[in-house]
């Protein structure tokens, strides 16, 4: 449905994305007028691993938006390959999904759209003017904007909300196989400079991810380095060509400033070796919704500090692996002899182990078997 540009709303959305869908509908759900813009038509695609985890599904049901079957392939857990070796662990609390992104974009605007948020397609937000902002359109009065147009925010510019603490880039490279999944786990491969990230994504169909801290790695020259995969996949029909995209650890210095509010890449962002981006940007929506019902952003921030500290504590641990060939391989060596260590770490992962949990099933048996090994 196209809408027309309206003169005024209440709050108005920079960025069509999951993160600005997500972020409309929660904000409908409590009684704002909310008008979302992008200059993309959808759905939109973009490089991802395509793995939605058991909370980001959770996320997902509070905002009422639900997956066709036909749309997903469930998983159970996560395996590490590396070094000759594979362990893996199930999700202590549900199945994760595997999914196309573009899916996954229109489950989000079919829900956003039956919230009653205005969904502008193909219009570009120029500027902040003191009462709202400026389009290709003309311009929109609103109570508060929200910026939500990803990793190169301008929003976040125009706000001066671009005060980094710290951020690290790697770089990601897609495609698509058609293929039966082999297992019903995402399977990260664990290689020198670089990981693969395997999810199944229907019963045909998988996403192959790679992902390094060099640009110039592609698909083609990493596969033969993982000899199993390599043959797996040596005969299997590519369904769609390969994409890039940059995937960053940014951590802001603030995420609102004013009326202006940042959510989702644009607000701070963990790299994608967690698969928490996508959970991280409907819960960040839901904590925004709240925050702005009661008219105080100051919940907001600390909300979103909040539910950074996982995910950048589990990026860090398993981004020390990418760095350290020696913990790489003493680390998989420890997980494979001592799986409940592993087990311990993705129910961490997801949020269903307690920090003293994690000290004591996880990171101290895990610190003995890389010391003494």
């Amino acid at each position: 449905m196209r809408h027309q540009i309206p003169k005024q709303t209440d709050v108005f959305i920079v960025g069509g994305g999951p993160a600005g869908l997500a972020a409309a509908i929660a904000l409908r759900a409590q009684g704002f007028g909310v008008t979302v813009a992008d200059p993309a038509l959808p759905p939109i695609d973009k490089t991802c691993g395509e793995g939605l985890m058991p909370d980001a599904l959770a996320a997902l049901a509070r905002l009422g938006v639900t997956l066709h079957p036909q749309h997903f392939f469930p998983f159970r857990g996560i395996r590490f390959v590396g070094g000759g070796a594979s362990v893996d662990a199930s999700f202590p609390n549900g199945t994760g999904a595997g999914t196309r992104r573009t899916y996954l974009h229109q489950a989000l605007i079919d829900r956003a759209e039956e919230t009653g948020a205005t969904l502008l397609w193909a219009t570009r937000v120029t500027g902040l003017t003191g009462a709202g902002v400026m389009l290709d359109g003309g311009a929109v009065a609103c109570r508060w904007v929200i910026g939500a147009d990803g990793e190169n925010s301008r929003v976040r510019d125009w706000a001066a909300l671009d005060s980094v603490r710290s951020a690290s880039l790697r770089f990601g490279f897609r495609r698509h196989y058609r293929i039966a999944p082999w297992t019903d786990c995402v399977e990260i491969y664990w290689g020198s400079g670089c990981q693969i990230y395997v999810t199944p994504i229907s019963r045909e169909e998988i996403c192959v991810v790679a992902i390094s801290r060099d640009s110039h790695v592609r698909l083609d020259a990493v596969l033969p380095m993982f000899p199993e995969l390599f043959l797996r996949l040596r005969s299997a029909p590519v369904t769609a060509s390969e994409r890039g995209a940059v995937t960053a650890t940014r951590r802001l210095a603030g995420v609102y400033r004013g009326r202006v509010a940042l959510v989702g890449d644009a607000s701070g962002s963990v790299d994608a070796i967690t698969g928490e981006g996508l959970r991280l940007g409907f819960e960040q929506s839901l904590a925004l919704a709240a925050a702005l019902a009661d008219g105080d952003l100051r919940t907001y921030a600390a909300a979103h500090r909040r539910l950074a500290r996982r995910p950048a504590f589990m990026a860090a641990l398993m981004l020390s692996m990418d760095r350290s060939a020696w913990l790489r391989r003493r680390a998989l060596r420890a997980l494979c002899s001592e799986p409940r260590i592993f087990a311990t770490q993705l129910a961490m992962h997801v949020g269903a182990a307690t920090t003293t949990d994690f000290i004591r099933r996880s990171m101290l048996p895990l610190g003995r078997h890389i010391l003494t090994a």
